[in-house]
């Protein structure tokens, strides 16, 4: 007797060149493929519902050969050609021969691009929709907010009342970032590249002061106009210009959190030095890069607090949605166009918790 096993038509997005700058669709592919039900004990179907794209991943878009100034290190290996690429998604369990994950099961994984996909559990866990709606799990209580907890509180070592300075303000990141930073009591200006996101830091977020980078012919005069004391954590996200303006205008023992600079990810040569580096021994400043996923054993408590937060209506976010797996390139790539507000998700496919 021929038994038939059950197969699900998934659809997938894959790499099949290394972009080269700003990515282009011409860069990806759809990809129709067959994923069989779980046959084994402990395996399980999962139905992806939302999944996040995220400026990191054009880091993983690189050729890995060569050596030199121009070689890019990265913490995370690059993506495979000819395979459909990864990252964090929200789904719905299935079909299941596993008791920890059963049907109905909400989870939380680094297997986005794809609408179906079969697991073992490993690198798997679940989502509590009781807490945040799900795709809340991929932005403001996922690793963009925990990125801006850990980056603000313990990187950046925040004390009740400073001043502090966040480039690409109105992100997923940096509007968890500034929020944060009010709770302490701070005083916080951010940066944009909108009227519109320039207008929610201020009037839906709180912060004290925001300005459009595009309309401002100098950065570094900007920031001290509005912050003549100079500031104590400058939150880098954007690397180039902002970070030489911030570096400008440290206080003495200030600190820098190199967090992410988008302005830089998608050149094809080197990038020259910050000129004003020196600003860091005469101003006595801490700059540290991290990586979120260093810092995991932060995360119940992040959850507690941002709960708390939420609750307390002191956190508010917005988000950017595309639909269909097909969109997932042209979400990514708007990222460096600056078309996201707030956290940019791409919704696979229907999310019965709405």
């Amino acid at each position: 007797m021929v038994y038939m096993v059950a197969t699900w038509i998934s659809r997938e997005i894959w790499l099949t060149e290394y972009p080269v700058g700003l990515p282009t669709n011409n860069n990806f592919k759809l990809v129709q493929v067959e994923i069989p039900e779980p046959t084994k004990e402990g395996e399980f179907l999962v139905r992806n519902i939302w999944m996040s794209v995220d400026p990191y991943m054009r880091g993983r878009m690189r050729n890995e050969g060569g050596g030199g100034r121009g070689r890019v290190n990265t913490f995370i290996p690059s993506f495979k050609l000819g395979q459909p690429l990864e990252g964090a998604c929200v789904g719905q369990v299935i079909a299941s021969r596993n008791n920890q994950f059963v049907v109905g099961d909400y989870v939380l994984a680094m297997l986005g691009w794809r609408e179906y996909w079969l697991s073992n559990g490993s690198d798997v866990i679940k989502v509590d929709q009781k807490i945040a709606r799900i795709r809340s799990f991929l932005g403001t209580f996922g690793m963009p907010g925990l990125t801006a907890y850990v980056g603000l509180l313990k990187i950046g070592e925040l004390k009740d009342n400073d001043t502090v300075f966040v480039s690409a303000a109105s992100g997923a990141v940096g509007s968890i970032v500034c929020q944060i930073a009010k709770t302490k009591g701070c005083h916080v200006i951010g940066s944009a590249g909108s009227e519109k996101k320039v207008e929610w830091l201020v009037n839906e977020a709180g912060i004290d002061y925001a300005f459009n980078y595009k309309e401002v012919d100098d950065i570094s005069a900007e920031i001290i106009r509005v912050c003549p004391d100079k500031i104590d954590i400058y939150f880098d996200n954007v690397g180039g210009g902002h970070l030489e303006a911030a570096l400008d205008n440290m206080k003495a023992f200030g600190r820098i959190v190199l967090c992410g600079m988008i302005s830089q990810y998608n050149s094809n040569s080197p990038i020259p030095g910050t000129s004003n580096l020196f600003l860091a021994i005469t101003s006595r400043l801490k700059l540290r890069g991290f990586v979120v996923g260093d810092h995991y054993d932060m995360l119940n408590e992040f959850h507690a607090a941002m709960t708390k937060w939420v609750e307390e209506g002191r956190i508010k976010w917005r988000e950017t949605i595309l639909e269909g797996i097909e969109n997932a390139p042209k979400a990514f790539i708007g990222l460096f166009k600056g078309e996201n507000f707030g956290k940019m998700l791409v919704k696979v496919g229907p999310d019965p918790t709405i």
